[in-house]
């Protein structure tokens, strides 16, 4: 197979994953709040790893969260990286336990060394995720006849495709960028129904479509520690902005006896953003066999506004931006890679072991009180792909579990395994038969 059909054959697992994307990747009641829970922006060696990468230039694979690092993809290869993921959820509120599983496709990306000192990557990737589906029931204080539901309902998100580049400037200095298109859409409801047929049915619909721009910019410097280590300093840097999309929110009151429907619809113009978004890291290799790192991701959701519906007894219902609504969002991971010999011929010593733990604070509030923040760690491996034709792909297989908590609210224990194929073939190389 040719370059150009290795090219097109990346392109249409690319453009299938799309298709895939239409599929929620969460179960939690949490996606209802703000844009979504937020997607990982990492690929298979990162999260086994539990997202750790800003300071991590791989030679064999697409480092995607930080755009620096495609200067230091081989020069000989064609990379393609494409990654799936399945979880159970333990949901647990009050003493009431329930579990919850999915699927989903994660990602499909791609690099390659353009030219001396300059990579470029492509791919698809998930930004936010919504999807849930819950109810409860209950009797109205004073009335032990009158019986309440309420329902609640979500689906969609935000997905990203991007075309990036790393160039490597000065010895040991890279500076790269990702430019993304970001779209997707999402329809949340909450359905207020009673026993009593003399009262009405209330259901409010929000709904919101996005098509914009996202871009990200990366920088990395390394430099020698000593005769056997190196450390590598990574920073990204994004750009908040308005969406330019419409959110709009519909209020139906129906009748139970009659059936009959009243319906108001409200609309904020350009009533949706991502915020400005801050990221450093720091990775310590010895020896190109252990590799040990910590990021810090700051994310300035606080001074995002979000369309709140609100109703006060007495007065006219508004929906309007809020300042209120979003927090600013700290995130830290740790963690790091052993591997013994990626050119050894022994399959244990060229296996990548890998391990990292997080802490997430909240980007969102809940009924004026913050949302629930984030405690997560994985262990991962490398498992290399040895063949007649090919010894450089990874199998990237890694274990996660993510604890989301907040006082008064659900607590979520995620259980989840990562599966990330990277073919690596020399599809550069001139090859001379003898």
């Amino acid at each position: 197979m040719n370059i150009n059909k290795r090219a097109i054959c990346a392109f249409s697992t690319m453009a299938l994953c799309m298709g895939a994307m239409a599929q929620s990747g969460t179960n939690s009641p949490y996606s209802q709040y703000g844009l979504g829970v937020m997607s990982d922006q990492t690929a298979g060696f990162n999260r086994g790893m539990n997202g750790l990468g800003l300071g991590f230039r791989e030679h064999n694979q697409v480092n995607f969260l930080n755009p620096a690092s495609y200067s230091a993809v081989d020069s000989l290869t064609f990379i393609f990286d494409v990654g799936f993921s399945g979880q159970l959820t333990n949901f647990k509120e009050n003493g009431t336990k329930k579990n919850a599983k999915n699927a989903d496709f994660e990602y499909a990306v791609a690099s390659f060394r353009a030219c001396k000192n300059l990579g470029v990557s492509f791919g698809i990737l998930p930004y936010t995720n919504i999807g849930y589906s819950y109810s409860n029931t209950g009797k109205i204080s004073g009335d032990a006849t009158n019986i309440y539901s309420n329902t609640f309902y979500g689906e969609g998100g935000l997905h990203q495709v991007y075309l990036g580049a790393g160039w490597q400037i000065l010895n040991g200095l890279s500076v790269g960028a990702n430019f993304g298109y970001l779209w997707g859409d999402y329809t949340k409801s909450v359905t207020n129904a009673y026993s009593d047929s003399y009262v009405k049915t209330i259901t409010k619909i929000y709904t919101a479509n996005v098509t914009n721009y996202k871009i990200d910019f990366g920088a990395q410097y390394q430099f020698k520690a000593g005769k056997h280590d190196d450390i590598t300093l990574g920073a990204t840097y994004s750009i908040g902005h308005k969406l330019g999309a419409t959110p709009e929110c519909k209020v139906i009151a129906t009748n139970p006896a009659t059936a009959l429907a009243d319906t108001v619809a409200y609309s904020v113009k350009n009533g949706l953003e991502i915020p400005t978004s801050i990221s450093g890291g720091i990775m310590w290799n010895h020896n190109d066999k252990l590799k040990l790192g910590v990021d810090y991701n700051f994310q300035k959701w606080g001074s995002v506004k979000y369309p709140v519906y609100s109703e006060t007894n007495g007065t006219t219902p508004t929906y309007a931006l809020s300042d209120q609504y979003y927090l600013d969002r700290h995130k830290v991971t740790a963690g790091g890679e052993y591997c013994g010999d990626e050119l050894s011929r022994s399959f244990l010593k060229r296996l990548r072991i890998r391990a990292g733990v997080s802490y997430a604070t909240p980007y969102y509030k809940i009924n004026g009180q913050d949302g629930p923040s984030e405690l997560s760690a994985s262990v991962g491996f490398g498992i290399p792909i040895i063949n007649s034709y090919n010894n450089r792909s990874i199998l990237n297989i890694s274990g996660q579990w993510v604890r989301s908590s907040a006082k008064n609210f659900i607590t979520e224990n995620t259980f989840r395994i990562n599966i990330g194929l990277t073919f690596n073939e020399r599809w550069f190389m001139k090859w001379k038969v003898e």
